[in-house]
């Protein structure tokens, strides 16, 4: 057992903080109280926080870490399968190098679970996987695998596939295509279902999109793509998440209608391409404000993932309320990855992914205390002093 006592708590339950202690049984948050007596036999460890802030361990819901490997170049680059548009039965996890230098920084940030998968070069990417952010074995760090199907519209696509004499090199033709594979997923497993058709690795990767138990990962920047993501979704009853969302500070209220959540982000990076031209950090506060659940992104590699809670800042900083700010990174990015079930609060059941910081993690000298995974301290920079 691990007990942290003296602490001042962020369950995320509710809106505040309050001191306290957390205990720890068996990798899982066993009690949250004012105060926990042990008896005198007990087999625990105690840690006193000295009234730092003890909260969820930090959430990223949206990244490309261990997939597109730091100061590896091609060699480590497995992002983007640029020879196929439509690979639904790609799976992050055959992908992801936990030996990627990300994931200690990860940890050092109190990062303790990532959604990973592939880029936007294709039409259909592969399925996202949320993992554990400190291990060996990849098989060991998964939280959820599935945990979302990629779907990229706008640019990428066409970029990478315009240049070889074959589709998508429209919006058109994106849009066409997701159409045209979800009518045969949809076809196949009915067929599959009465024993009309063989089994199929391509298609049964469509299964849980189709359950709802997994959503749609739609890269989506500008107006007209979201729109177009959210025409396809609502065509075929789909769950989906917007990610990126660029432009969704300019249609915040549609959003709002609509009722998916958006993972907002990277803002920390240049304006590389036509349609980010309006990204900003206000967008993510003008989307919660419109009642959009609001996650926060670094987009690994292209900022770096120990920079989110400095996104989260700046997003606060131009608008997005401090709760939120808090919330993005925790619960609500939890709830957006489908894993609110294990993570994203503290309160009893919940997996013990704990950071403890002595100060507010948005602000930029924060320093991380302590990052604790299932349990385990896995990263401590001296003592809670």
């Amino acid at each position: 057992m691990l007990l942290l006592k003296n602490a001042t708590i962020r369950s995320m339950v509710k809106a505040g903080t309050f001191e306290g202690c957390v205990l720890i049984r068996d990798g899982k948050i066993a009690e949250v109280s004012r105060e926990i007596k042990l008896p005198e036999s007990a087999d625990c460890e105690i840690i006193d926080v000295n009234r730092h802030l003890l909260m969820p361990g930090l959430i990223e819901a949206h990244c490309h870490m261990g997939i597109t490997e730091e100061k590896k170049g091609k060699e480590g680059d497995d992002c983007n399968e640029t020879v196929r548009p439509v690979t639904p039965m790609l799976r992050a996890i055959d992908a992801i190098n936990t030996m990627d230098a990300a994931f200690s920084d990860a940890v050092r940030a109190g990062i303790t679970s990532a959604n990973i998968g592939p880029g936007s070069s294709n039409v259909v990417g592969g399925q996202f996987a949320v993992v554990k952010t400190c291990g060996r074995r990849i098989d060991d760090l998964i939280v959820k695998s599935p945990s979302a199907m990629k779907v990229a519209f706008g640019e990428n696509p066409k970029t990478n596939y315009a240049g070889m004499n074959t589709s998508p090199a429209t919006r058109m033709a994106i849009a066409g295509m997701l159409r045209s594979e979800l009518v045969s997923a949809r076809q196949y497993l009915s067929d599959y279902e009465q024993g009309k058709a063989a089994y199929s690795l391509h298609y049964e990767a469509w299964r849980p999109v189709f359950d709802k138990k997994i959503p749609l990962k739609a890269h989506a920047h500008r107006v007209d793509d979201i729109f177009t993501a959210i025409r396809i979704a609502r065509e075929f009853d789909l769950n989906m998440t917007i990610d990126h969302c660029s432009e969704g500070h300019l249609i915040a209220r549609e959003l709002a209608r609509e009722g998916y959540p958006a993972v907002v982000g990277p803002d920390l990076t240049t304006r590389n391409k036509i349609e980010v031209q309006n990204v900003a950090f206000k967008t993510a506060g003008i989307l919660a404000d419109a009642g959009v659940m609001v996650a926060i992104t670094t987009d690994h590699p292209v900022s770096l993932i120990q920079s989110l809670p400095l996104c989260v800042g700046l997003s606060v900083k131009q608008g997005l309320s401090l709760e939120d700010g808090y919330r993005a990174m925790t619960i609500h990015a939890a709830k957006i990855c489908g894993t609110a079930d294990r993570v994203g609060t503290i309160e009893p059941g919940k997996d013990a992914d704990i950071a403890i910081f002595d100060g507010n993690p948005m602000e930029t000298f924060t320093k991380t205390l302590m990052t604790i995974i299932d349990g385990k301290v896995v990263y401590r920079a001296g003592k809670c002093v």
